[in-house]
């Protein structure tokens, strides 16, 4: 993947801002259409297998074992939240990344080619129509311009790339995909399946990964060493380096220009369409000018409004195509605080192989009808856990003793627990949002966002409910020492930011066309987590991968139909 010199073409047909999830599949379509592209990515370079430095060491190989130093939770005292010492390369700093919080939010950040594409949670999980009606059947937000069946064929599209194991369960609440072979549930899960079964008309899977059980377009297979998020050198789950770049990068039509931040998007008041980018170089500080006839931003949620928001002209003074004013509005995350944990004293005889890179789902099976519920919230969740032994870190401290025989009673897996949590959909409110603020300015002399979000009412009433419900789930299996917890973690903590540049019907009331398509510059896309109308209760990346998939289709075609 080639650098761009200042003395380079810096004329292109694409340009695409970001190569994370979403800025990565841009740059394959858009290059294996036969686009020139350049792919502008504000982090360091970082290149499949080379740059994974941390992927086969031991916690013993580490200064601290895994654990964060005390400086380094003090620089970095929101992306800490997240890592450990051995991804936490991966991680912005915030030190050097400052940002304004009215109220606590936890924007992690991945500043690198690929960006959080190497750390994310690999999950995997469909929209249904359930989630594209949601805001027309409930009033809250604007209606999706799009429902299930438009983006179905491009869920297989990238399903059938990535590679996503799964087992099919045929709810009209989560649509089956185009999967590998599943995961295999240990003995516990197991048991709380057909506890589930036989206690309720719920349904326990195997969590839908991008992890591969096969080997899989040249990747993988997993290895099971779950320590996926340090990047993986067998290529064993997706990301945009191990994946979509490589894609990009065989065509010979890719341009990769990393440590190149955007300050803005340029519109051409007399042509009436964005012409351009201006970047800032990284490291020296330069300031460079790439023009193409398409763009697409993927900067992640909230990079991607502040770069619209700082893209001023006589046509847009209030941000490029912010005529709604709705851009930086409706920010939106999954709150994943409240659950329940438990112990059983049963299968002691039992234990498992590996480090299995996944979990359990239980798929939502709140307000299933979309209509009027009885229930104190609207929209759902859904349950996500895992099973284990303790280990001897969780037995120790417990533990009474000392010498020969307490190192001994360490040696032994202590009894079976499962935690579980839900993750819950939060409904998309005006007055969460974030803006920029230009009396504090980062070292590149851009303005710093300002980010304003709270969970409420709605959301706390569903954690309530989730508490609840994942509690009797355990005891209605058997376990004991139930206990069930709300963590509180702010916003942000999930890592599934979104809707602060969303598709809409109506350009009075949303950014976005049903191509992620800007309605007053139509040759910028959009298709990040920014684009969401509603955040419904799945992990958000393989929706956004779709929706790069059939937008990118979308702006070829219009590209050799009549010139953008």
């Amino acid at each position: 993947m080639q650098d761009t010199p200042s003395n380079s073409n810096t004329t292109f047909d694409a340009i695409v801002i970001g190569s994370g999830i979403s800025g990565g599949w841009a740059a394959k379509e858009l290059c294996q259409k036969g686009l020139k592209t350049i792919v502008l990515e504000r982090g360091r370079d970082v290149v499949h297998i080379r740059d994974y430095p941390t992927a086969n060491l031991n916690p013993w190989d580490f200064n601290n074992g895994l654990h964060h130093t005390k400086t380094d939770m003090d620089q970095n005292p929101v992306q800490s939240f997240v890592s450990d010492a051995g991804d936490q390369h991966f991680y912005a700093s915030d030190s050097d990344h400052p940002y304004q919080q009215e109220k606590s939010f936890n924007w992690i950040r991945g500043y690198q080619v690929g960006g959080r594409s190497l750390v994310w949670g690999r999950q995997c999980y469909r929209l249904s129509d359930l989630d594209f009606e949601a805001n027309l059947k409930d009033g809250h937000g604007v209606d999706w311009p799009i429902r299930y069946k438009d983006l179905a064929p491009w869920y297989d599209y990238v399903e059938e790339f990535i590679g996503v194991s799964g087992q099919k369960e045929n709810l009209s609440q989560l649509p089956d995909g185009k999967f590998l072979p599943p995961m295999e549930l240990n003995c516990i899960e197991n048991h709380l399946k057909l506890s589930v079964q036989k206690n309720s008309d719920k349904v326990l899977t195997i969590a839908r990964v991008a992890n591969l059980t096969k080997g899989w377009d040249g990747r993988g297979p997993c290895q099971n060493r779950n320590l996926c998020t340090r990047g993986c050198p067998f290529g064993g789950y997706f990301s945009s380096n191990s994946s979509t770049l490589p894609a990009a990068e065989a065509t010979g039509n890719l341009t990769l220009r990393p440590n190149s931040i955007v300050k803005e998007i340029i519109y051409d008041d007399e042509l009436k369409k964005a012409t351009g980018v201006v970047v800032i170089d990284t490291l020296t500080h330069e300031v460079f000018t790439f023009y193409a006839k398409i763009i697409f931003l993927n900067a992640s949620t909230i990079a991607s409004a502040a770069i619209l928001l700082n893209s001023k002209s006589e046509r847009f003074p209030n941000g490029l195509g912010n005529d709604s004013l709705q851009i930086g509005h409706n920010l939106m995350d999954h709150h994943s605080s409240a659950g329940a944990y438990g112990v059983h004293t049963g299968y002691l005889d039992k234990y498992y192989k590996g480090r299995r890179p996944a979990g359990f789902l239980i798929p939502r099976y709140r307000n299933l009808k979309n209509e009027k519920s009885e229930l104190p919230f609207l929209r759902g969740y859904n349950l996500q856990g895992h099973g284990e032994r303790q280990e001897w870190q969780d037995r120790s401290y417990n533990l009474p003793g000392f010498g020969k025989d307490f190192k001994e009673q360490l040696t032994k897996p202590g009894p079976w627990t499962v935690w579980m949590g839900g993750w819950g959909e939060c409904l998309p409110y005006y007055d969460n949002q974030v803006n920029l603020d230009y009396t504090k300015l980062d070292q590149w002399g851009l303005p710093t966002v300002n980010i304003n979000f709270a969970f409420k009412e709605n959301e706390a009433a569903m954690m309530e409910d989730i508490k609840e419900t994942a509690g009797k789930i355990l005891k209605d299996a058997g376990f004991i020492n139930i206990e069930t917890f709300n963590y509180h973690k702010p916003g942000g903590s999930t890592v599934h930011e979104m809707g602060t540049v969303r598709m809409g019907r109506n350009p009075k009331t949303s950014v976005l066309n049903q191509f992620n398509q800007m309605h007053e510059v139509k040759n910028v896309f959009i298709t990040d987590g920014s684009c969401m109308t509603s955040s419904s209760c799945q992990n958000p990346s393989l929706t956004y991968m779709a929706l790069t998939a059939r937008a990118c289709d979308f702006a070829i075609k219009s590209i050799k139909n009549y010139p953008m």
